[in-house]
């Protein structure tokens, strides 16, 4: 099975030669370094992931934000916190998307050749608008300005669905996710009726052209996702990564609860440096979970720097044992 034909029968719980050998999340910068000193060659992310021996999945990320746009003051800071403050900002935001065309010509017709898998990222409507009106003060805004929320999600709906509707012709990405971090290590960060009062509407505008594209619809949200998944599923999202084990998630009780639900992720990062029996360990436990279909194992998320070179190749030869066992 080439790479194409692998991840499309993993996603339809079919049977597979082996299931895809990926890093959704590629490497801390720190990583890198520490890597480097200990003998890793130069070479960009998709280029790593040709030397490791790692399947080639391309992503692409349609920023709703232009170079021009103010920083906030601070990490997690505000940008917009008035109707007045979103007008003035609007000639910075939701920048023309076609500069890239050429990069996503060729890694689609790499697709089509099977030699790759294409993904591409968008805002999300949770990720969005926090990252305007910065971490708490959108937490007030579903009570204190809800009109201005669905201004705002509403501009990003109409701007996700331009971009699908450019990308078609050319191009359809195997699977997309939706950037919302929506959860932390004691689940979702808004209750049942504020996702479906502001976010709900406009997943339902955006997910039906992705269907109409095949393009598989996954949520990427770190934290413990699970009490979330009816909503996700009710607004059409067919999955979800990465799973953080940190936070409790569970993906053969998941999987239990949800049977056809798409899982990527949830090696736990931090068994790493602890060698290769609590590595192996660690596989031991995801095994039910890859072998139930629909579920593609990665680390949880980015590979920390406290992982050597060493220890990751010995997670490399692991991965590579355990997901011919399916």
């Amino acid at each position: 099975m080439n790479h194409l034909e692998r991840f499309h029968a993993v996603m339809n719980f079919q049977p597979v030669d082996r299931l895809p050998r990926i890093e959704w999340a590629s490497w801390w910068d720190e990583t890198i370094d520490r890597w480097r000193a200990e003998g890793l060659p130069d070479g960009d992310r998709y280029e790593l992931y040709r030397h490791f021996g790692l399947d080639v999945y391309y992503q692409y990320w349609f920023g709703p934000r232009a170079r021009t746009l103010p920083k906030p003051a601070s990490h997690g800071g505000a940008v917009v916190a008035s109707h007045e403050d979103y007008d003035r900002l609007r000639p910075h935001l939701f920048p023309p998307f076609d500069q890239d065309r050429p990069r996503l010509e060729d890694w689609a017709a790499q697709q089509a050749r099977g030699e790759a898998v294409l993904w591409i990222t968008l805002d999300g409507f949770f990720w969005f608008p926090r990252s305007l009106m910065g971490i708490e003060p959108h937490l007030y805004a579903f009570y204190d300005q809800p009109d201005l929320m669905h201004r705002i999600n509403q501009d990003l709906a109409d701007y996700n669905i331009a971009i699908l509707k450019w990308l078609a012709p050319f191009c359809r990405p195997a699977f997309m996710t939706f950037a919302e971090d929506m959860s932390y290590n004691h689940g979702p960060m808004l209750s049942r009726g504020q996702f479906e009062e502001f976010l709900l509407p406009y997943y339902r505008q955006v997910v039906p052209v992705l269907n109409e594209m095949g393009t598989r619809v996954l949520v990427d949200t770190d934290g413990d996702v699970t009490a979330m998944v009816p909503w996700l599923q009710a607004a059409g999202i067919e999955g979800v990564l990465p799973l953080e084990r940190q936070a409790g998630v569970d993906a053969a009780a998941m999987r239990r609860q949800f049977p056809r639900f798409l899982m990527i992720g949830h090696y736990d990062k931090m068994v790493m440096p602890h060698g290769e029996a609590a590595m192996r360990a660690e596989f031991e436990r995801l095994l039910p979970a890859m072998r139930s279909g629909g579920f593609i194992p990665s680390v949880d998320h980015q590979t920390p720097p406290g992982v050597s070179l060493d220890q990751y190749r010995i997670y490399l030869r692991l991965l590579e044992e355990y997901a011919a066992k399916v």
